[in-house]
């Protein structure tokens, strides 16, 4: 599971949203039914096909308030978290590590470009990227914690 992953799990729970992250894997398609190999006499129509019956897609998950979900982890907590702009808060209150090591393996997850020398730019970039994805995931992330 990617680090990115085990963030979401730690927000969204078991809310139908796992799997669409950054090192999910869609589903095989099913396999097409096999063509009858069973020989006809002739003149005799084949059997009729079986009706085919609508399937109404899967309904979407109920979005997850991010921001919610962090605060009431925090107040858990009872202890002072920076989890609004510091991705290591924000590690740390999910029970992640949050060491410069996987930061780094986070970064290159999301596709960071910039110096992973630099780990105030990095952190800031990793903290918005991450809010943006939740986003993009199925969290209601206030505008103002992504890009």
């Amino acid at each position: 599971m990617s680090i990115f992953d085990k963030i979401q799990h730690a927000i969204f729970g078991d809310k139908g949203l796992l799997g669409t992250g950054i090192g999910a894997t869609k589903a095989p398609a099913p396999a097409a039914a096999p063509a009858s190999a069973a020989p006809r006499a002739p003149g005799v129509s084949p059997a009729p096909a079986a009706p085919v019956i609508p399937v109404a897609p899967a309904a979407a998950p109920h979005p997850v308030d991010v921001e919610a979900v962090l605060t009431a982890k925090a107040a858990a907590l009872g202890k002072p978290s920076n989890w609004r702009t510091s991705i290591v808060d924000l590690m740390m209150l999910l029970g992640l590590d949050s060491s410069r090591q996987n930061r780094t393996e986070l970064a290159r997850e999301l596709g960071y470009t910039g110096s992973t020398e630099d780990s105030a730019a990095m952190n800031i970039w990793l903290h918005r990227q991450v809010m943006t994805k939740l986003a993009q995931n199925g969290g209601v992330v206030p505008p103002a914690l992504r890009d």
